[in-house]
């Protein structure tokens, strides 16, 4: 009867899930640090934008071919353990729970009280910013955990308030640049010259953070009416649409201000672009939306950390899983996996903080968690991929073959351009992934090779 109720949606509805999803702060946060990486170079700008795409197109594609063929399997986890085995997806969840969700999570409540900073006239990377940042954490762990419900409407209700300031700013900045002259203008003047290796390398991998959460997408499977067809063409159809967003996005902001403004601006050029299409008082007004789509993409992620440490113990792996798989019966949340969801996230904003806001705390162990750690996921999806090709003899050579081929080499691709655009701190970084990822080598054998094999 469950799977009859949730059987509900239909195509535009599931497009629709996927665009709220995927789309959040990335876009006002790395539009700026494209545009800069790139020179100045709007074609080489849009160019990365279509890169980083194409990637996330295919590679949801590839996993909606699974998701098809396993509709029981919900999120990338069951994905791991259904083509490489319970280990490798015990492994994975360890990641997720301890280093990708929580690093995130982390960067947006900052990216959240970065923008709240440029309305207030603070310091972005000041005692406001991270008490600001600090605040946001709780009230988006409070929200979940006290009523996911309300948690859940205020996801919906940010959905359509993300669409607002982009399509105005994509729709109203190319109108008006295209009557001034300013988007010709951008379009044929480069600012700095680049190499334009290191620069389509730099900028795909800030697009990936923009473009992150579409693995999100594949789990809505359970939800849709005919999923066999309708998983593949939403996934696609509503990758593709975000995709086409950010670019028109990308294209207004270069009606409204030059590059040199953009760049010179840092963390005011959106707000600058807005303000002098709209005045200052709609520009001031639609930047608030840009704060609140911030705030949306901070409570999704929030969603998984408080499930982290659960999904983990719902498998009976982990660290005392008998704790952490416990559910409130009021809130029907997994409160103490909430609770170290939250403290991980507090760990990781107090290191975003020091290797990357201050004079560095750390030494060469200073690396950038809005971007590394979903170079990593990237890479945990190879083997997956490599397992699709070898198990599903059953699927034409398209499904079977040529798309997890291409989604292999999208992963591939954004592996090198971090290394390329990070060099020596990826070596550091990858050391902290290794420490982490043995203290959960520890646990699995702490609780006995029948548990995760």
């Amino acid at each position: 009867m469950s799977n009859e109720l949730k059987k509900k949606y239909g195509l535009l509805t599931a497009i629709a899930m996927v665009v709220g999803i995927v789309i959040g702060s990335g876009v006002f946060f790395k539009a700026e640090k494209v545009l800069t990486a790139t020179g100045g170079n709007l074609p080489l700008g849009i160019l990365s934008w279509i890169i980083g795409g194409a990637i996330m197109i295919v590679c949801a594609y590839t996993f909606a071919i699974m998701a098809t063929k396993y509709e029981y399997v919900n999120g990338v986890v069951d994905y791991a353990e259904v083509a490489m085995g319970k280990t490798y997806g015990y492994y994975v969840g360890w990641f997720m729970a301890l280093i990708y969700y929580p690093t995130l999570t982390s960067v947006l409540a900052w990216v959240s009280a970065r923008y709240t900073c440029v309305l207030l006239g603070f310091d972005i990377v000041g005692p406001e910013a991270m008490a600001i940042s600090c605040f946001y954490l709780v009230a988006s762990y409070t929200i979940n955990a006290l009523s996911p419900v309300l948690a859940g409407k205020f996801q919906v209700s940010t959905t359509i308030i993300k669409l607002i300031p982009l399509g105005l700013m994509a729709i109203v900045g190319t109108i008006v640049g295209l009557s001034t002259g300013m988007t010709v203008r951008n379009f044929t003047t480069i600012v700095n010259e680049v190499s334009a290796g290191n620069a389509i390398f730099t900028a795909v991998v800030a697009t990936a953070f923009a473009y992150e959460g579409w693995i999100i997408a594949t789990s809505i499977n359970a939800e849709l009416r005919d999923s066999k067809k309708n998983l593949p063409k939403a996934l696609v159809m509503g990758t593709f649409l975000v995709m086409t967003v950010y670019i028109l996005y990308y294209v207004g902001l270069a009606g409204a201000v030059t590059n040199e403004v953009m760049m010179q601006g840092g963390e005011a050029g959106a707000k600058m672009a807005f303000e002098e299409l709209f005045t200052v008082v709609g520009g001031t007004a639609l930047f608030v939306f840009v704060v609140i789509s911030c705030l949306g993409t901070l409570n999704g992620l929030m969603l998984g950390c408080t499930r982290g440490m659960y999904s983990l113990a719902a498998r009976n792996v982990g660290p005392a899983p008998e704790v952490f798989r416990q559910v409130d019966k009021v809130t029907n949340m997994p409160t103490n996996s909430s609770i170290f969801g939250l403290f991980l996230c507090g760990f990781w904003l107090l290191y975003f903080y020091g290797a990357n806001l201050t004079s560095s705390w750390f030494g060469p162990f200073s690396f950038d968690t809005s971007e590394l750690p979903i170079i990593t996921i990237y890479a945990a999806y190879i083997p997956i991929f490599i397992m699709l090709m070898k198990k599903e003899k059953d699927l034409p050579s398209f499904k079977r073959f040529i798309m997890p081929a291409l989604s292999i080499l999208g992963c591939l691709f954004m592996i090198v351009a971090a290394c390329f655009s990070h060099k020596m701190a990826v070596v550091y970084y990858l050391i902290v992934f290794a420490v982490i990822m043995l203290i959960g080598v520890a646990y699995s054998y702490k609780k006995g090779s029948a548990s995760v094999n």
